[in-house]
């Protein structure tokens, strides 16, 4: 966890009984005084973590993971993932009031129009107007996350249909990379050209299972993590959309600022706006914001850009954290 040392800070000043945190880290990895600063993820890892790989099925199982691990605690009443370079914009006072006045969960899910990740071999258990995609850091109520845990339908059928495609090749003729979008497939004495759809598990998994539970009027259609997107303009750019880092020359006071003024989100694709509340009054749309370099983090505390204690993670091979936020009352 590079940013230890953030998170030290923003929860050594909770009450220890207000949250518990559960880390999926690569198995065998254990966290201890040796590999990390901070004793709050002292013995944080699950004990039965797989191995990830991004835009894969591992993905998803890994979150599930956390989520039945979490819920093995009856306290924990919210299901907060996170990934490894987020940070916190408010303290956790703020954000744990916040979290609890809202009996609904919050999920990032909108249609999928432009895209063709959506497999039809899908469709006798998902069928294609059921599809959705948003971002994959949700904060959940207990029992959406026993929705997750306890799916067993909608999992397999991602697990069999749901994957990226093959790493990108070098076309010698023109010169540059490109992912292969057709493949042929030899079945029955026939060769067929086939569509190889770039399908990421993490990104339409909770938003699509969700939607077949029925469960949209449960649920606030936006993520409580920022994250500024960018998309080449060259068309041999195969990366296409992805986060930016924010480093230590780029945060300051101001960026801070307009990502914690934000009140509002819009849905292109259902031409929707979803306004920001705390019960009836407007408020900030992000807890959190992603994704943030050791020396990022660092200048946030020491410039005190968020608070000396307002500091709280888009997933590289390492760590996908579930925060748990209880409920004593």
């Amino acid at each position: 966890l590079p940013l230890d040392f953030l998170w030290h800070n923003f929860f050594k000043n909770a009450a220890v009984e207000n949250f518990s945190i559960y880390i999926h880290s690569k198995p065998g990895f254990v966290f201890d005084e040796s590999t990390t600063t901070s004793a709050f993820f002292y013995g944080r890892q699950l004990r039965n973590s797989v191995q990830v790989a991004w835009g894969e099925p591992s993905m998803i199982e890994a979150e599930r993971l956390l989520f039945e691990a979490a819920l093995d605690d009856p306290a924990n009443q919210r299901f907060v993932l996170l990934s490894d370079s987020c940070v916190p914009l408010y303290n956790f006072s703020y954000i744990y009031n916040y979290l609890m006045s809202s009996p609904k969960s919050f999920v990032d899910r909108f249609l999928d129009v432009k895209e063709s990740r959506y497999n039809p071999r899908m469709s006798s258990v998902i069928p294609k107007h059921k599809w959705r995609k948003g971002s994959q850091w949700i904060t959940l109520v207990r029992r959406h996350a026993e929705v997750v845990v306890d799916d067993d339908i909608v999992f397999p059928v991602f697990k069999k249909f749901c994957k990226r495609r093959p790493r990108t090749y070098l076309n010698k003729r023109k010169g540059f990379l490109r992912r292969p979008r057709t493949y042929l497939s030899k079945r029955k004495g026939f060769l067929r050209l086939k569509i190889q759809r770039n399908c990421i598990p993490d990104e339409h998994y909770v938003q699509t299972l969700f939607t077949m539970r029925g469960l949209e009027d449960e649920l606030k259609q936006r993520t409580l993590t920022y994250c500024l997107w960018n998309q080449s303009a060259a068309r041999m750019d195969t990366n296409g959309w992805h986060p930016l880092t924010f480093n230590h020359a780029n945060v300051s006071h101001e960026q801070i600022k307009k990502i914690k003024d934000i009140n509002h989100v819009y849905s292109e694709s259902e031409q929707r706006t979803e306004w920001c509340h705390t019960g009836s009054t407007l408020a900030p749309c992000f807890l959190f914001a992603r994704k943030f370099s050791r020396g990022a983090a660092l200048r946030l505390l020491t410039d005190g850009v968020v608070g000396p204690y307002d500091v709280y993670m888009h997933s590289s091979s390492s760590s996908l954290l579930l925060q748990g936020y209880r409920n004593l009352t």
